[in-house]
């Protein structure tokens, strides 16, 4: 060999393992600033697990473990075994659903079972809440009496709560957006943020707070900001979705989350904050993972 080949030779594998070498070096930096971002650890992100159906509880739970979500909620409690085993914490437990609910009478036997079985999950599992609901305004039931028919109902369960050490959150939802079963609830009767608080307040027990859901206080109620810090102190758990239309949290929606979660960590919150926005794109994963990053401020 020539030695005007054997240096060229020797400059071209040069080059290459050092291309190859920044390549590795690059991936790297990527992986750790993924993992960086993960291990803020200062919002506790969980996800909605009905949002993305079809995909199966367990498959959600591994993309949630990977990307750095703390925990699952909205799912089939036989899957709670799967999820858990996989590292997944349960942040939510649900109860009677928000058709059927303590604004009727006829629904108090069903309303108090579910919720009693919701603690008893609760308690099993380690979950801090379950969920509950006013239910549907009912002809002939006046906002007076549908008022003392929630709080009568609720203050029969909550020494249970009590007793237990788990927490009871009354969810808003807004009554506007009639596009989808799922994306609004005409006819709900805790549609205003304000009335919510206030059965709260009237509760009163530090195991029962208000369920602040981004998404439909936007819709109903608007000023997230100023609503989030007014009522710090009775909120015990957070939803999110990008506005108008429950989907992604990105830059086709009208709210600006990163200064919305700032604003919520501020207040001292210490509980979850789930992802529960309806995936548009062909990819859900990439989705949440964009969502996590949004919210993990």
């Amino acid at each position: 060999m020539k030695r005007r080949d054997f240096l060229t030779s020797n400059v071209v594998l040069a080059g290459t393992a050092i291309a190859a070498a920044s390549q590795v070096n690059q991936e790297q930096l990527v992986a750790q600033e993924r993992e960086g971002k993960a291990a803020r650890g200062r919002v506790r992100q969980s996800v909605m697990g009905w949002c993305f159906k079809p995909m199966d509880a367990v498959t959600l739970a591994k993309h949630c473990k990977r990307i750095g979500l703390e925990a699952i909620e909205g799912i089939p409690s036989n899957q709670y075994d799967a999820v858990t085993e996989i590292g997944l914490k349960i942040s939510l437990v649900s109860s009677h659903g928000f058709a059927k609910g303590p604004v009727d009478p006829k629904n108090h036997a069903e309303v108090e079972k579910k919720l009693r079985n919701g603690i008893d999950l609760a308690v099993k599992y380690g979950v801090p809440n379950v969920i509950t609901f006013t239910g549907m305004s009912t002809v002939g039931i006046s906002d007076s009496a549908a008022r003392k028919n929630c709080l009568d109902c609720w203050k029969r369960v909550i020494p249970y709560a009590e007793e237990n050490k788990i927490g009871l959150v009354l969810e808003h939802l807004n009554s506007k957006d009639d596009s989808h079963p799922m994306k609004g609830h005409p006819g709900y009767w805790g549609d205003d943020l304000h009335r919510c608080a206030e059965l709260v307040t009237e509760v009163g027990s530090p195991n029962f707070k208000l369920l602040f859901d981004v998404y439909h206080v936007q819709i109903m109620n608007g000023d997230l900001i100023r609503n989030i810090r007014r009522y710090s102190d009775i909120v015990g758990h957070y939803h999110t979705a990008g506005n108008p239309g429950r989907g992604e949290l990105d830059d086709s929606q009208e709210i600006n989350y990163p200064p919305v979660i700032r604003a919520i960590m501020e207040t001292g919150y210490q509980g979850f904050i789930a992802q529960e926005f309806i995936p548009t794109s062909k990819d859900p994963v990439a989705s949440l993972q964009q969502a996590f990053d949004v919210c993990n401020v």
